[in-house]
C-alpha cells in the first residue's frame, strides 16, 4: 500500500442547472468530491453524507476500505452541493433530494468515463441514504450491488426533523476549532462515544474562515439549506413516505441497515419493516449510539467493511 492511496484527492464534476431553476450560474454548479484509492479501480464505493455534513466525514471508513481491499477500490465521497468545497445554489429551494440525486448521476457518469465501473456500492448516512434510494431506481453505469443505509429509512420520525430544524442554518461563528468542536458536540451526542482526537478530526473539515473576520470560523455549509427544510410539515413528510417506501421496495441491491440503538430518526418499527419488505435489509444496531453512527468505531468499521468487501 502506498501512502498516497491513504490520502484523498479533491476532484470536481460540473453539474447542469437543476430542473426548475438555475445553479450558481447559467452553466449549472460544481460539485466537489474526495477520491480515495486507485483512480482506475473498477470497484467503486460512493459514500454520501448527512444533511449538514460533508465528504470528509468518511475519512476513516474510506482509508479502512482502501487498506482492506489492498488498493483495488475507488472510494468516492462527494460534498453534496451547498456543502464543503462544492458551490452554493442561488435558489435555496433546489436544496432537495431531486437535485442531489441528479448530481450523483452526473458524478457516476464522469467516474465511469474516467475508468469503467464494473461494481458499484453505495453507503449513505441519513440524507445520503435517501439520495441512494432515488439513485438506485435510475439508469446507472451498473446497478448498485450493495447498499448501506446508515440510520435512515423511508419513514422518518417527525420529532427528529423538528430537532434538526432548531440548529440547521443558524448563523454562528467561532474563535477556534476547539470551540467549534465543543459546540457541534452539544448537538451531535447522538453520534455516540468518540475520543477527543476522533471528534476533532470530524470537526476540522466542518469549518471555514469567515471572510473579513480574521481568526473567526464558520460552518462549511450554505445556511440557506434550512429554507426548504423548514418548510416541511408533518403532513408533507408523511406523504413523502409513500414514495420512499415504493423506492425502497424496488431495490434489488443487497442491503445492510445500520441503526443507532438510541436513534430518534429511524424507529425500531421502521427498521423491522425494512427487514421484511423490499430488499429485506439485514439490520445491525449499535448500542450507546443515536442518530447517526459515524463509522469511526472499530465495531462499526468491521460491520461495514465485512458487508461491502465480504
Amino acid at each position: 500500500m502506498t501512502s498516497p492511496d491513504l490520502q484523498p484527492s479533491l476532484q470536481y464534476v460540473q453539474c447542469p442547472p437543476s430542473a426548475g431553476g438555475q445553479g450558481i450560474s447559467a452553466g449549472g454548479h460544481r460539485m466537489a468530491y474526495w477520491q480515495w484509492g486507485n483512480p482506475k479501480a473498477a470497484h467503486v464505493v460512493l459514500c454520501v453524507h448527512g444533511l449538514s455534513r460533508q465528504g470528509r466525514d468518511f475519512d476513516v471508513l474510506a482509508a479502512h476500505l482502501v487498506e482492506a481491499a489492498q488498493g483495488e477500490i475507488r472510494v468516492i465521497c462527494p460534498d453534496v452541493v451547498g456543502r464543503g468545497e462544492s458551490d452554493w445554489l442561488k435558489d435555496p429551494m433546489l436544496y432537495q433530494i431531486p437535485t442531489y440525486a441528479a448530481d450523483m448521476l452526473v458524478l457516476l457518469a464522469q467516474l465511469h468515463a474516467q475508468a469503467a465501473i464494473n461494481r458499484l456500492d453505495w453507503f449513505g448516512t441519513s440524507m445520503g441514504g435517501l439520495i441512494g434510494l432515488v439513485v438506485c431506481g435510475q439508469p446507472l453505469p451498473v446497478p448498485v450491488h450493495k447498499l448501506v443505509l446508515n440510520d435512515v429509512g423511508p419513514a422518518i420520525e417527525w420529532l427528529s426533523i423538528v430537532r434538526i430544524g432548531t440548529y440547521l442554518g443558524v448563523p454562528i461563528t467561532f474563535d477556534s476549532v476547539q470551540q467549534a468542536a465543543d459546540a457541534m458536540w452539544a448537538i451531535s451526542k447522538g453520534f455516540g462515544p468518540h475520543t477527543p482526537e476522533q471528534w476533532l478530526a470530524l470537526s476540522r473539515p466542518m469549518l471555514r474562515p469567515v471572510p473579513d473576520a480574521p481568526g473567526r470560523l464558520r460552518l462549511h455549509y450554505d445556511p440557506a439549506l434550512a429554507v426548504p427544510f423548514k418548510q416541511a410539515s408533518e403532513a408533507s413528510t408523511l406523504q413523502g413516505e409513500k414514495t420512499l417506501w415504493q423506492l425502497y421496495d424496488n431495490i434489488s441491491a443487497q442491503t445492510l441497515l445500520l441503526r443507532g440503538a438510541d436513534s430518534d430518526l429511524l424507529s425500531p418499527a421502521t427498521a423491522q419493516a425494512m427487514g421484511r419488505r423490499g430488499p429485506k435489509a439485514r439490520l445491525v444496531e449499535f448500542a450507546g449510539v443515536g442518530h447517526a453512527p459515524t463509522v469511526v468505531a472499530a465495531t462499526q468499521l468491521a460491520a461495514v467493511a465485512g458487508f461491502l468487501l465480504g
